[in-house]
């Protein structure tokens, strides 16, 4: 049983081979009555809002582990004065057994703040909506041929039903991160296409940060495509900008059926920006990962310091260990994430992360599952410095 549950929550990442939200959307039979939009005034459907005590509360105290084995205690605190808000969307996690879920958070959604966005919570104020989301076992019955009537359209309209609540309510002119991952960053590009770009708000936007996704851009260039004049972010003080990036080791380059990291047309390539070199180039990736397993992946977790117990807190950070270049191949455009190993030294020499079905690492989801966990130390140094940029040009 465990192993069919884990094969269903390991099969999140098809979502990126399954086209936009709005534009390709499965509907439930004509005959069915088209659900009621959700009521976003309601607390009850945000998974986090500020001021709270909710799953974004979560303990983010990590262990640095350096190369040498030292270990200390990097304790961590949200700032309930954060200059700017958050809005994020959450990955593909809900196993409920319908083609959507319902908007009672489970264990998925409860998890999944923890290691995406909880953390973000020390320089932002994090809004995170339900929504009713395409689930593990839609994409799932899709993987194995017999697709479901999954609404997709319907994921797409709850989120842009929130994000218009939390404008009208919440907002108040304040600079905005967009933060998705997975389903999350597919329903994040299609509410920029039709809600931000081109409308007043767009100058409220602070940055997207969109992982695990392919977004299209022209080859070669860094405008165009999904988006019509949202660029993708190249330097630390740009602001209405796009960080996205799917990542694989380095070793291990996206196969030729890769669910990430090509272009959809003629001409088009699938853009990669590096939070840790956002102008190219390679760059020491800050990662914070689970100390112990990675949800409930089969890989066993790694000793961080050999012959030592694992450290107790929920993340460990390795300076120096991970560093990540974007690169553009034959293989696709990915973040090729090379592990620093030095056998000498007592620190673990690998990590866990990759897909693994049946025994078999998937080589052709990359390193999906810690996408956010392996930039989260640079994407928190971006926002931090693309919210005072923004700050200092709308004179807040």
């Amino acid at each position: 049983m465990r192993i069919a549950i884990l094969a269903v929550l390991l099969a999140s990442a098809m979502v990126g081979a399954m086209g936009s939200v709005p534009a390709q959307a499965q509907t439930p039979p004509a005959q069915a009555a088209a659900p009621a939009a959700n009521d976003y005034t309601d607390a009850a459907n945000w998974l986090c809002r500020p001021g709270r005590t909710d799953p974004c509360a979560a303990d983010e105290t990590a262990t640095i582990v350096r190369a040498d084995g030292s270990e200390s205690v990097e304790n961590w605190r949200a700032d309930p004065d954060a200059p700017v808000d958050c809005f994020y969307v959450y990955p593909t996690v809900s196993i409920e057994p319908t083609p959507n879920s319902d908007m009672i958070p489970g264990p998925g959604e409860l998890r999944v703040v923890q290691g995406q966005v909880a953390r973000f919570a020390s320089k932002c104020r994090v809004y995170a909506p339900m929504y009713r989301q395409v689930t593990l076992a839609a994409l799932a019955a899709f993987m194995s041929g017999r697709p479901v009537a999954a609404d997709r359209a319907l994921a797409y309209d709850d989120v842009r039903d929130a994000w218009k609540e939390y404008l009208a309510h919440d907002n108040h002119g304040r600079g905005v991160v967009l933060i998705g991952h997975s389903q999350g960053s597919l329903v994040l590009t299609a509410l920029i296409q039709n809600e931000i770009e081109g409308k007043p708000v767009e100058k409220q936007i602070v940055s997207a940060i969109l992982a695990g996704t392919s977004l299209q851009v022209p080859a070669g260039k860094d405008v165009g495509g999904d988006f019509k004049h949202m660029p993708l972010c190249r330097a630390a003080a740009q602001t209405g900008c796009v960080v996205t990036f799917a990542s694989f080791r380095a070793n291990v380059p996206p196969p030729s059926d890769s669910r990430f990291g090509k272009g959809h047309a003629a001409g088009m390539a699938a853009a990669c920006v590096n939070p840790a070199a956002l102008a190219g180039g390679k760059g020491e990736l800050k990662a914070y990962l689970p100390s112990d397993r990675v949800g409930l992946s089969p890989q066993a977790p790694v000793e961080w310091v050999k012959g030592m117990k694992n450290p107790a807190t929920p993340f460990v950070t390795p300076p120096g260990l991970l560093s990540g270049e974007c690169v553009s191949d034959a293989h696709g455009s990915y973040l090729a994430v090379t592990v620093n190993a030095e056998r000498a030294d007592p620190r673990t020499d690998d990590i866990i992360g990759d897909i693994v079905l049946g025994g078999q690492v998937q080589a052709n989801w990359g390193l999906h599952l810690i996408d956010m966990n392996l930039v989260m130390g640079n994407l928190l140094d971006l926002v931090d410095t693309q919210s005072k940029a923004w700050l200092a040009a709308n004179k807040h």
